[in-house]
């Protein structure tokens, strides 16, 4: 059955020029956006007070747990045994983003039983997502 997931990590946000933030964070994935995966940062660390999310390819962040992964604005790699470190890239500056391996995993394994690799495009309608698209949807 497909399904979304939400999970709540904690994280560790380290901006230059700031103090590092501890934060509640949310990892989300959607089953009609296959491919991808979601992080949410709370208002309260973003510089304009409102809710930031990021989005970047699902397997992108399973990569990073074994290694450094990654081009242009996100890269994700492992940081010691327990901890993985995601480098978020705007406009604005840059920002490091750590939280547990653990946490990470385990919203992985849930996001790859949901769909697993290789399924992500299987229901996929093009039509629906062409026309969504076209209408400015999306």
């Amino acid at each position: 059955m497909l399904t979304d997931i939400d999970q709540s990590v904690q994280a560790r946000i380290c901006a230059p020029g700031a103090r590092d933030h501890g934060v509640t964070a949310t990892l989300r994935y959607h089953h009609d956006d296959p491919l991808a995966a979601y992080v949410t940062f709370p208002a309260a660390v973003s510089a304009d007070g409102a809710e930031v999310t990021w989005t970047f390819a699902r397997n992108l962040l399973a990569a990073g747990l074994r290694g450094p992964a990654g081009d242009g604005d996100v890269h994700v790699w492992p940081c010691g045994p327990d901890s993985t470190m995601i480098e978020l890239r705007a406009p604005e500056g840059t920002a490091l983003v750590q939280m547990a391996s653990a946490a990470v995993s385990a919203f992985l394994s849930r996001a790859y039983e949901a769909v697993p690799v290789g399924r992500e495009v299987h229901d996929f309608d093009v039509d629906v997502a062409l026309t969504a698209l076209l209408d400015g949807e999306i």
